[in-house]
């Protein structure tokens, strides 16, 4: 289960997005530095207990919801630079290296076990606490088998496509969505097999709800 320490992160998630975040292709905004606060998220633990696994949802000032998976590691991974959020100094961990969870192998496999059911949400900011408010449907074949965090591309609408091979069920594609609209279901598409859908603040102090994943068969699948 989740454990949360009670400690410092130097620089804090919020800093290394702020200078992420304005590097990414689906960002929305141009020419100037976001101002994010933290509006919601929850955690997946890892089977292996080595990698942290985070799904953040913060506000820019201009109201935008952006969905950042995260992966937590304890050295760097090999061959995923280019998926490199930051690294920061944790209170009681040491250094950690975060990664973009769209390219993050585990982070990959256990959303796609949320959605089928396999795998349980965890609160954001309390151990050992499944977070009931985190839904999810599943309506695919049931012997699916990730290996591997797959091939990532730009999807439609802000959104990102994870291909993934799944053994006898093919291949399947995990979509991520990006930038969240409230209500708004899977970046368009209308195949999904399952999805994940969960509640953020917006600025206002009002509740929001959204699809953060959904799963569909490949093309080629």
């Amino acid at each position: 289960m989740s454990l949360i320490h009670r400690t410092t992160l130097t620089p804090t998630k919020l800093e290394l997005l702020t200078d992420w975040l304005p590097r990414q292709p689906w960002y929305a905004g141009s020419g100037r530095r976001p101002e994010l606060a933290k509006a919601g998220g929850f955690r997946l633990d890892d089977p292996l207990g080595e990698v942290g696994v985070e799904f953040m949802v913060v506000t820019d000032q201009d109201g935008t919801a952006y969905h950042v998976p995260m992966a937590y590691r304890g050295a760097p991974r090999a061959g995923a630079e280019d998926a490199l959020i930051g690294t920061t100094e944790h209170g009681v961990l040491g250094r950690r290296w975060i990664y973009d969870g769209a390219h993050d192998p585990v982070v990959v496999a256990q959303l796609i076990a949320l959605v089928r059911g396999e795998a349980e949400a965890q609160a954001q900011s309390v151990s050992d606490t499944p977070d009931p408010t985190v839904a999810r449907h599943y309506a695919g074949p049931a012997d699916a088998a990730v290996s591997g965090a797959g091939s990532v591309t730009d999807g439609p609408e802000a959104t990102t496509d994870v291909t993934v091979d799944a053994g006898p069920a093919g291949r399947l594609v995990l979509r991520v969505t990006r930038a969240l609209r409230p209500g708004a279901a899977d970046g368009g598409a209308g195949d999904a097999l399952g999805h994940v859908d969960a509640s953020w603040r917006q600025p206002d102090g009002t509740g929001a709800r959204a699809v953060l994943a959904s799963l569909r068969k490949a093309a080629d699948g």
